[in-house]
């Protein structure tokens, strides 16, 4: 028997790059490669990268400057870079790793790399059966790329515009992850709601999966305010597999800094759809995403965002500190508001957050609700998530992960809840 290439794949970014790593390791595990954790006993070392922000492109360099001096059995491992990858920072990276590989080339891996081939040939990477991570929540990308151009992101110039996956081939997916017992599926996409699938849009494809039997729950990620739709909503809403939890993200509280984002909608627009969502589906938790600090933001325009916190009062919020990418639309702006300033805004808004979401969490105090166990901690600690993505930790109870069980609230955290396993 012949010797057996090992491989480290290290994933940066949202879930679609980690969803992208696991048809990775299926290519790899495919062509005979061995997976390992150690990244000092890998003669392959697959870096799937994200160019979102600047500090993960950071973080990727750092780790090239690691990587160079890495040696298995006296020779140097073989480093390929994946993922969304900037044509800008493709020659720099050039420098620091063995091979770039566009991640729609990544069934050619196998041939590059002269080892065996593939056992079935492939035309695009979203068609490879994934190598899922978890044995219970599996990640399915109904889409890859964008159409959007926001002028801070460079999605579009990574990974292209948009493509839809055959519904027939999702739907697959999930039917098959059903019947492994899995319980939660995510449905993955830079913009999920703009899903088209010859007649199915994405309120008739979580129609689809919402039919498949079986006890699981469905959430999805992320979608766009400007294709959000009344149709999502009562889907949202008649689907009982899809949970009570959605992230929609807004990205400015002020009108003025929004086309300047070129985000096609008003923060009246915003709050319409806030406001309809709440009022189909009273118990959904609703988090965001912003950026503080874009280029030519004022104080007056925060505030607007200060208030749109207050008056939205989220579950959750993903609070960034804008930073200029290359190859984006505002490169061209001038990044005038100080790392200080920033710093501060964005602390504001955290404790407007902080407040809003204890406010939440203490509705559920006395509760009893179903959750999905994820992992477990010493001295018999269970954290779980609760259908609207709420973060559980409690006591006792043997073998859980990866099971539903019945919690009861007893106390709440700005970030999470407090609980005990209910027992009749």
């Amino acid at each position: 028997m012949g010797y057996i290439m090992k491989y480290i794949t290290i994933t940066y970014g949202c879930q679609m790059n980690w969803s992208d790593s696991e048809r990775i390791a299926a290519v790899l595990e495919d062509a005979g490669c061995k997976k390992t954790l150690n990244m000092n006993e890998a003669d392959l070392i697959v870096v799937n990268m994200c160019s979102v922000r600047q500090s993960a492109v950071d973080r990727v360099f750092g780790m090239a400057e690691k990587l160079k001096t890495l040696k298995i059995n006296g020779k140097k491992a073989k480093t390929i870079l994946t993922g969304c990858v900037l044509p800008a920072d493709k020659k720099t990276f050039s420098e620091r790793f063995d091979l770039i590989l566009d991640i729609n080339d990544m069934p050619k891996l196998p041939k590059i790399l002269k080892i065996s081939a593939s056992k079935t040939p492939r035309k695009h990477y979203l068609k490879i059966k994934p190598e899922y991570t978890s044995p219970f929540s599996g990640s399915i990308p109904i889409m890859t790329g964008c159409n959007n151009f926001c002028s801070y992101c460079v999605v579009p110039h990574t990974r292209g515009r948009e493509i839809s996956r055959p519904t027939k081939d999702i739907v697959c997916e999930a039917e098959n992850l059903v019947k492994r017992g899995y319980k939660e599926i995510w449905l993955l996409g830079q913009n999920v709601n703009s899903y088209k699938d010859k007649e199915i849009n994405f309120p008739k494809l979580l129609k689809r999966i919402n039919d498949i039997p079986g006890n699981f729950w469905i959430r999805f990620t992320s979608s766009h305010p400007k294709d959000f739709s009344d149709e999502l909503i009562n889907a949202m809403r008649e689907c009982e597999k899809v949970t009570e939890y959605l992230n929609l993200p807004v990205q400015a509280g002020d009108n003025k800094v929004l086309k300047a984002m070129n985000r096609p909608y008003s923060i009246e627009e915003y709050k319409k759809i806030v406001k309809k969502v709440r009022k189909e589906i009273p118990d959904i938790a609703l988090s965001t995403d912003i950026i503080v600090g874009f280029p030519g933001e004022t104080k007056t325009q925060f505030e607007n965002s200060v208030r749109l916190f207050k008056e939205m009062k989220f579950d959750m919020g993903y609070i960034l500190k804008y930073s200029p990418r290359k190859g984006s639309a505002a490169e061209k702006l001038k990044d005038n508001v100080s790392k200080e300033e920033k710093v501060r805004r964005e602390k504001i808004l955290t404790d407007i957050l902080r407040k809003t979401a204890l406010e939440n969490n203490k509705k559920y105090i006395g509760k009893e609700i179903d959750v999905l166990v994820e992992k477990g901690k010493s001295d018999n600690l269970w954290l779980a998530k609760t259908r609207t993505n709420k973060t559980v930790q409690f006591r006792f109870g043997n073998n859980l992960i990866g099971k539903f069980a019945k919690v009861k609230i007893t106390g709440a955290l700005p970030w999470g809840l407090k609980g005990k396993l209910y027992e009749k």
